[in-house]
């Protein structure tokens, strides 16, 4: 079958073209852009890429079109395929119909650490030898690529609220169907779909009317979001972590026991820094339990892990100065991100932000940017021109450590001019940054 992608490039949708082309269909996708790690790896498949969105993509016509939802009506494309009847679909759609309808799924759902708590867990049931698919929004280290079959009958999956395709509203996590759910925090995001965090809150109840009463879900105890999602309906066996009943952590970041229902488990050690990342592992730790995967072979699997390319990632040192990428791009994943690198030794942190997600540039929480950039040394936030709010006035609490700027290039030229040896550069944002990575790096040489 030939399938072609519109909106290839994304996370979740270069997943599906990776797993549609494993198992054995002619794969090809359009897409507005394209940047590593997606489009490199989707040319190492052979996937065939395609700039922009023409009709002339679409000729001869393929036996099915999957759309992603960053497509919208007036799209050239989605508009030749409405106009020749051609059949299609949506990326959560076509992966439920053709891969998850008879496989037991573990989801990741939550505002934040969905994808590094669904790597940890695909390499934990890959290490005890479950063999698992999955699809990641990013690149587990330990993998190299973001999606893949597998050859059991699990499958871990990045279970994202945010809504599936322009002719379906429902989030996409309501189309997997999971036996074993991690609900790890909810927080109010996406605000250019939802009013506020009860209509989220209503979403990730519609996912748990579709577990099923043998399954688990595996929720964060101390989220009082989630706490109102259980109270509109469950069905199913909850098993809380980071709470007394359940899965806890006693000890450091990186080096604690594991108690479940107050019973000591054992010591494990992670190569994860942050207390978000004990949370994650913990998480992870409960929903492989689920399967019967002894703590010994987690604990070995855990110390084995190698994280998430874009996540806490060290790209470069240059004349002492070490640069790390980071796609945090919400108050709470910035503070936990520089909370994570300030915990990991002296010297110090110089923040670059880039407020690019559609509920950054909305300015929803341009008020709380501030505080979550209190840990930082230095703040250098791109000013981007498409921001519907004053970054100065909002960044203001920022005081002499805030350093702001409109082009990317003056940017750049600041952030090189301010580092010394010593220092550790974290850049932050979900998207490409104009490729400042590689110019800062260059920059820093010079």
């Amino acid at each position: 079958m030939h399938i072609h992608i519109l909106g290839i490039c994304g996370t979740f949708m270069a997943g599906i073209a990776a797993i549609a082309r494993e198992a054995g269909h002619t794969v090809t996708g359009s897409d507005a852009n394209a940047w590593p790690p997606m489009s490199t790896q989707l040319e190492a498949l052979g996937i065939q890429l395609m700039q922009g969105y023409e009709p002339e993509h679409l000729q001869p016509a393929p036996d099915m079109v999957v759309v992603g939802n960053v497509v919208t009506r007036g799209n050239a494309a989605m508009e030749y395929v409405l106009n020749a009847g051609l059949p299609y679909t949506s990326g959560p759609q076509w992966l439920a119909e053709n891969v998850l309808h008879q496989r037991h799924v573990l989801a990741v759902a939550g505002t934040h650490g969905k994808t590094t708590t669904t790597s940890l867990l695909a390499w934990l049931l890959e290490h005890a030898g479950l063999a698992p698919g999955f699809l990641v929004g990013g690149v587990p280290q330990n993998f190299g690529i973001s999606a893949r079959l597998g050859s059991s009958k699990y499958f871990v999956i990045e279970a994202d609220e945010y809504d599936t395709a322009f002719f379906d509203k429902r989030s996409k996590f309501v189309h997997y169907r999971p036996r074993t759910l991690i609900l790890n925090n909810l927080e109010y995001d996406h605000a250019d779909i939802f009013p506020d965090l009860a209509a989220i809150e209503r979403q990730f109840h519609h996912l748990l009317r579709t577990v099923p009463g043998q399954g688990r879900i595996v929720v964060n105890g101390g989220d009082a979001a989630l706490a109102r999602v259980l109270a509109q309906g469950c069905w199913s066996e909850v098993l809380r972590f980071d709470d007394a009943t359940g899965w806890q952590a006693q000890g450091e970041m990186q080096d604690f026991e594991v108690l479940r229902a107050g019973e000591t488990l054992g010591r494990v050690q992670s190569p994860l820094s942050g207390l978000h990342n004990r949370a994650n592992t913990l998480a992870a730790f409960a929903a492989a339990d689920h399967l019967g995967v002894p703590l010994a072979t987690l604990r070995e699997g855990l110390m084995q892990f190698r994280s998430v390319k874009r996540r806490l990632e060290k790209i470069g040192e240059v004349r002492g100065v070490t640069v790390y990428d980071d796609f945090a791009h919400h108050p709470t994943a910035i503070a936990v991100t520089v909370d994570a690198l300030k915990r990991q030794g002296a010297g110090r942190i110089l923040a670059v932000l880039e407020p690019r997600s559609n509920t950054m540039r909305l300015g929803t929480h341009a008020q709380e940017l501030a505080d979550s950039l209190r840990q930082a040394d230095l703040c250098f936030v791109y000013a981007r021109p498409d921001l519907k709010w004053d970054a100065g006035a909002a960044l203001g609490a920022v005081g002499d450590r805030l350093h702001l700027h409109g082009e990317l290039e003056a940017l750049i030229a600041d952030i090189a001019g301010s580092a010394r040896a010593g220092d550790r550069v974290l850049l932050m944002s979900n998207g490409d940054f104009g490729g400042i990575h590689r110019k800062l790096i260059e920059r820093l040489k010079s």
